[in-house]
């Protein structure tokens, strides 16, 4: 494997960075993860808008267009002859000294990982998982907004150690207002009466790729969706409920809490939404090889 770092492609066991990058230190930094399928690579431009706007969010300079690191992420995937691929682009905040400024910093610091992933066990997709509600709550957009894809991903591993000590693999987080805002690692949605429920922007979610995905496949094949305020009430009470993320993808949900979900098995809304999900990746996407 070979991994990108500032302008140098380096073996695994040579990719360092410094321990006084502000990334390591605080936290101070930006990232994405991005998926490739059969020799395309899924949503791309998106991926790397969304990097964009969380490093302005920070005031973090990535000192690239996007069109050049868009074919650094390529380069990497040609690299490692890599075809179906996890893409990981983290941008620091750089060197600098043990106080706070990021002034201090003189330039950000650029890194590409290409790898496999399996977030869930392939059985997960067909029998679905048992998720909980967990009581960390989810940060509140006027201290962090959730939007910035932030290196300091501590809200959503303290979430995630709940999960772990209930013995489930995700977990339901809420908002400062009590309402459902998203999973530890993955948007959620509902399905009640033929209608596609998830949680607004508003709400203090990120902003999916896959969740934007999986909304626009609903609306081009006639389902409605609607954005809003949902409570655990409505997640008890769904008549399905599946995660999507970049590593998740799509996959169903049958039990909260102890309550089953449905019929306690995948429904047939998630399973129509997770075929054309695949099949989409199948045919969008940039090439890897031309």
């Amino acid at each position: 494997m070979k991994v990108y770092i500032d302008g140098k492609y380096l073996k695994k066991k040579e990719a360092k960075v410094s321990v006084f990058d502000h990334g390591f230190l605080y936290g101070d930094g930006v990232f994405e993860g991005i998926r490739a399928y059969k020799g395309r690579v899924f949503k791309l431009k998106e991926h790397i808008d969304r990097l964009y706007e969380s490093a302005q969010a920070i005031l973090l300079d990535i000192h690239l267009s996007r069109e050049e690191l868009i074919k650094l992420v390529i380069s990497v995937l040609r690299i490692n002859n890599l075809k179906d691929a996890y893409i990981r682009v983290v941008v620091s905040r750089g060197v600098g000294d043990l106080g706070l400024d990021p002034r201090k910093c003189p330039k950000s610091s650029l890194i590409i990982i290409a790898d496999k992933i399996q977030l869930y066990p392939e059985e997960m997709y067909k029998k679905g998982l048992e998720i909980i509600t967990v009581s960390t709550r989810r940060n509140i957009a006027d201290a962090l907004s959730p939007r910035i894809k932030s290196l300091n991903y501590l809200n959503n591993i303290l979430a995630k150690i709940e999960t772990t000590r209930a013995g489930v693999l995700e977990g339901i987080m809420l908002n400062s207002q009590g309402y459902v805002a998203e999973a530890t690692g993955d948007n959620i949605f509902l399905v009640k009466n033929n209608i596609l429920l998830t949680p607004s922007v508003g709400c203090g979610i990120l902003k999916g790729i896959t969740r934007d995905a999986v909304i626009k496949i609903a609306e081009d094949i006639g389902i409605k969706v609607e954005e809003t305020l949902l409570t655990t009430y409505d997640v008890y009470n769904a008549e399905e409920c599946f995660l999507t993320g970049t590593a998740a993808e799509v996959i169903p949900v049958v039990k909260v809490d102890g309550r089953i979900i449905g019929c306690g098995t995948p429904g047939k809304i998630t399973l129509k939404l997770l075929a054309a999900f695949h099949n989409l990746t199948k045919c969008e996407g940039i090439k890897i090889f031309e």
